[in-house]
């Protein structure tokens, strides 16, 4: 019996685990009512007497983003933050704009796979599985191509083009969330100390101290 236990304990956990996502609705819509202060795994529903066709409406995705930065890049989220009717249905999107050789540097998005299809242009893409394999899996997009991004592993993408680029990214969360792998590491609040970025990275703390000046 005991034996029986540790089984069915076991095959529950890895159904739960296989089943991860967002939370299911149980109901035809739950708008988010972002004026409560109530902190839940999402946001807690509005009446829905209340609401109205702009909580399902986001306007100027047509519109480029500003790539004059950095990295060249610029991303137009549409998630719940932006579509209050998004809340428990397990999906947004983004428009990333790419000057040439800009780059969506390497971040994760913890909570959601991503798919990604080029509009305009074309992009070198790429990811990289875990440990401690950290296989690179990339290719070049062009104009109609499409790509994955498995959940929660590190990806990029790279303007590889003398032309500007664009693609929708659609991920399978309402609030898929991002770690920009280089802001995490090097410009925390409060910083990580440099002896075990130095440490971590193989380097002295000149080079670690440099490189967290950047962020």
């Amino acid at each position: 019996m005991a034996t029986h236990v540790i089984l069915f304990a076991i095959l529950a956990s890895a159904i739960s685990q296989a089943f991860a996502s967002d939370p299911s609705a149980l109901q035809d819509f739950c708008v988010a009512d972002k004026s409560l202060q109530v902190l839940v795994n999402g946001f807690v529903c509005k009446d829905a007497k209340l609401a109205t066709p702009d909580d399902f409406f986001f306007s100027g995705l047509d519109k480029s983003g500003n790539t004059s930065n950095k990295f060249g890049s610029s991303v137009t989220p549409v998630n719940v933050n932006q579509i209050s009717g998004l809340n428990t249905n397990g999906i947004s999107l983004a428009r990333i704009d790419f000057a040439p050789y800009g780059v969506n540097p390497p971040h994760t998005h913890p909570r959601a796979t991503e798919i990604l299809t080029v509009l305009e242009g074309s992009l070198y893409v790429g990811f990289v599985t875990s440990n401690p394999e950290n296989r690179l899996y990339s290719k070049v997009l062009n104009k109609g191509d499409v790509f994955v991004f498995p959940k929660g592993l590190i990806h990029f993408q790279f303007n590889n083009g003398t032309g500007n680029a664009m693609a929708i990214a659609t991920l399978s969360s309402q609030n898929p969330g991002v770690i920009t792998i280089g802001n995490a590491v090097f410009g925390s609040k409060l910083p990580i100390s440099d002896d075990i970025l130095a440490k971590a990275f193989q380097a002295d703390k000149k080079t670690i101290d440099w490189i967290q000046a950047q962020f």
